[in-house]
């Protein structure tokens, strides 16, 4: 029975929405770098900037984004944030200059901050308990086939189309994914005494410890996403960037088949170490790149794909027990503030990583680096969680 609550049709249509979504997102993100240096002529910092500015949205919306989803009714909120948020393709193709690409970004970046953590909020109402961990790998699966496919595409699209043509795509995508979220049947949300306004209503104190550890995995993880392809381009590895994203995707969506049960069972902790260890060792093998094409530049290609399939696994092993954890800690009508407090974490780590990534390879005269900088943080992280977020967790976990 459980299972059929599972694969109930809402299920599929808010997994076909964040497909889309995601498709979107991924499709420009590979390319916004190229578009800024040839569009604008900016630097590697100034890209680092602007890029981030869509992550600094991001963040300050989610906290608000989790007390209006505990507090009003979701779906609404959810397809208005979803509208904001396409609608802005439209306008990048209208920006004349980067003041006006910056304020679309940090707009956009608000629209993303409130989608994002309304689908997710709205995944766990409509799962059942016993199969959360499953349905939340199934549903991060549909990012990673997004990841997959939309910065291959993008950076194909790259080579052959012109800018407006891409952001045209994109905004398509986003207005097939709003069709399949207009869709979504939500449970019902019976009216709620109003909370006095504390901490706990914006972000969930109980997470803050994890929070920490999360965040400092994502910086180099933002690191990877936005530079790794003017990475390759800069110490002359000829592969396809696209390959790159194409193997990491496939190595998330492998991993969340693997996690997510797991988590289910109660091995949370345990599964977000075992992503740690891997996470740990693709950045040392990433900032060590340059110096193997000096060597080996055949085998060097062959082990940045590899690097890309290992991240892959490490990140989707974790994703699914890391919210998971979050949920958790949380009471059922903290679930909004459960995931924006995930999400934000998650955020600003992102944020981190785009402006240190750009400045410190500008600065320092590449993004090997920028890598190596990423790899000690997560050595950082995991000794973290292992010592002071993991037992935290156990302690503290409602269920």
């Amino acid at each position: 029975m459980e299972n059929e609550k599972m694969l109930s049709p809402s299920f599929c249509y808010i997994l076909t929405a964040n497909f889309l979504l995601y498709f979107a997102f991924y499709l420009i993100m590979p390319i916004l770098a190229f578009y800024l240096e040839e569009e604008f002529a900016a630097g590697k910092g100034m890209i680092g900037f602007v890029l981030s500015c869509y992550t600094i949205a991001c963040i300050c919306i989610r906290p608000f984004s989790g007390y209006l989803l505990d507090t009003f009714a979701r779906r609404p909120l959810y397809l208005v944030a979803y509208i904001l948020f396409i609608a802005i393709f439209g306008g990048y193709i209208l920006a004349t200059s980067l003041t006006l690409f910056i304020a679309l970004r940090i707009v956009q970046g608000f629209a993303f901050g409130m989608v994002t953590v309304a689908g997710n909020t709205i995944l766990i109402d409509i799962l059942p308990s016993a199969h959360r961990g499953e349905g939340i790998g199934y549903y991060g699966l549909a990012n990673n086939i997004a990841m997959s496919f939309g910065p291959m595409i993008g950076l194909f699209m790259h080579n052959t189309c012109s800018y407006d043509t891409i952001f045209l795509c994109a905004l398509a995508s986003g207005a097939l994914g709003l069709c399949a979220a207009y869709l979504v049947k939500t449970p019902y949300k019976a009216p709620i005494q109003r909370m006095p306004i504390s901490l706990d209503r914006f972000f969930l104190k109980k997470g803050i410890w994890a929070g920490i550890a999360l965040l400092m995995l994502s910086i180099p993880y933002g690191m990877t996403t936005t530079y790794v392809a003017m990475y390759a381009k800069e110490i002359g590895i000829e592969v396809n960037s696209g390959l790159y994203f194409t193997f990491m995707a496939i190595g998330l969506a492998v991993s969340r088949m693997f996690s997510g049960r797991q988590v289910d069972k109660g091995r949370i902790t345990w599964v977000i170490s075992l992503g740690m260890y891997l996470a740990t060792l693709t950045f040392f093998l990433l900032s060590a790149l340059h110096l193997l094409m000096k060597w080996n530049p055949e085998f060097t290609s062959y082990l940045y794909i590899g690097i890309a399939l290992a991240q892959g696994v490490a990140f989707g092993t974790m994703f699914p027990a890391f919210n998971t954890l979050f949920v958790n800690l949380a009471h059922h009508n903290q679930r909004g503030t459960a995931t924006s407090t995930y999400l934000t974490s998650w955020d600003v780590g992102i944020g981190i990583g785009l402006m240190v990534g750009g400045s410190l390879a500008e600065s320092c005269g590449g993004f090997e680096y920028s890598y190596l900088l990423g790899a000690c943080l997560t050595v950082v992280s995991t000794l973290f969680f292992l010592l002071k977020a993991g037992p935290h967790f156990n302690r503290e976990k409602l269920r």
